[in-house]
């Protein structure tokens, strides 16, 4: 079985589990399936939307995907979230990724 049928089955085990989701997300990520970890990070997001490290890597994706305007509100809204919940070195992680796609 491979890592992410192990992912994928912990996340069907555990639905309401951000950080499984995330998991699977970034799996598809490293085999470059954007759209399918676009998704993930969505559900994540849905389960937990304090989860700043899901904001940065799913407008990762959405960079890789093409979609760079959408990643632009990924990272408008993650590092808005970043600062309430006082993660400065998630905020500048963001920011940094945002000047990147200007």
């Amino acid at each position: 079985m491979s890592r992410l049928e192990q992912l994928l089955n912990l996340a069907k085990a555990d639905p309401n589990d951000p950080l499984t989701h995330y998991a699977v997300a970034l799996e598809y990520f490293n085999q470059e399936r954007w759209e399918e970890a676009l998704e993930a990070f969505a559900r994540s997001l849905a389960i937990d939307p304090d989860y700043t490290a899901a904001y940065y890597h799913k407008a990762r994706a959405e960079i890789r995907a093409g979609k760079r305007d959408v990643a632009r509100e990924t990272l408008a809204t993650g590092m808005d979230c970043a600062r309430r919940k006082g993660d400065a070195k998630t905020e500048r992680e963001m920011r940094e990724l945002l000047e990147t796609i200007g």
